[in-house]
């Protein structure tokens, strides 16, 4: 199975951290959180792996290389000379990704004990265009999905803004997202021609006309690594 890892990000809410070090090579427990996310997606049957890397992609290239990639199959994005946000790392990665089986998507500052192999499924017998982990918990910024768990906007509470094909939030239900989502390859097909944007931002664009579908899981199976604040919670996290 393919998955590619979102490992490009500057990673400037980990700073001083990543002064010198992309996120994907900060340690938490002795382990880099590349090194974890690429250990949970073996364990889950992914052998086929794309990471896509900016800030520092020399260290993240020489950290692989001397692993031996894992024992796994992994190739490079290289964006290091521009930055593509998820959407326009995903579209450059389409060569990398060639193929009819669906691709997990897996943020690299994101830690969980999601069942990726019963999302995996889930997608499967949705017939969805993407499934999005999702769950109830506090953030600013949310997805919103109707009674069948199709997502259908995207609301800020704090400035009130709403996104997407609805106009209000009041019938659909508030679900923050998780950094990890199955996407069929028929997505590529519905790709902006510009080279930088958000996967969000796609997903938003196409939800009224397409299924993306939401696979809830409690909220202590995941844990965002996106602060400094969040390293001191991992210990406690990786221990469950």
């Amino acid at each position: 199975m393919k998955a590619m890892i979102f490992a490009a990000g500057l990673g400037t809410r980990l700073k001083p951290l990543t002064n010198d070090l992309p996120k994907a090579l900060i340690e938490v427990n002795g382990k880099t959180l590349l090194e974890y996310v690429i250990t949970r997606l073996e364990l889950f049957g992914f052998t086929d792996i794309v990471i896509n890397v900016h800030h520092f992609t020399d260290k993240i290239i020489d950290f692989l290389k001397h692993n031996e990639n894992f024992g796994l199959n992994i190739r490079i994005s290289d964006e290091r000379n521009k930055l593509l946000e998820t959407g326009g790392g995903l579209k450059k990665a389409i060569p990398l990704l060639a193929g009819n089986e669906p691709i997990l998507l897996h943020n690299v500052d994101v830690l969980s004990t999601i069942d990726l192999s019963a999302m995996m499924m889930a997608h499967r017998s949705s017939g969805s265009l993407a499934t999005l982990a999702v769950s109830q918990r506090d953030t600013s910024r949310y997805l919103l999905f109707n009674s069948e768990n199709r997502m259908a906007g995207w609301k800020n509470t704090k400035t009130g803004e709403i996104r997407g094909p609805v106009r209000d939030s009041e019938n659909y239900e508030t679900l923050a997202f998780s950094g990890i989502h199955v996407i069929d390859p028929a997505i590529f097909k519905l790709m902006p021609d510009k080279d930088v944007f958000s996967i969000i931002d796609l997903y938003l664009q196409i939800c009224g006309k397409y299924s993306i579908q939401a696979f809830r899981h409690n909220p202590s199976q995941f844990l965002d690594i996106g602060k400094p604040e969040q390293l001191a919670k991992t210990k406690n996290f990786l221990e469950q």
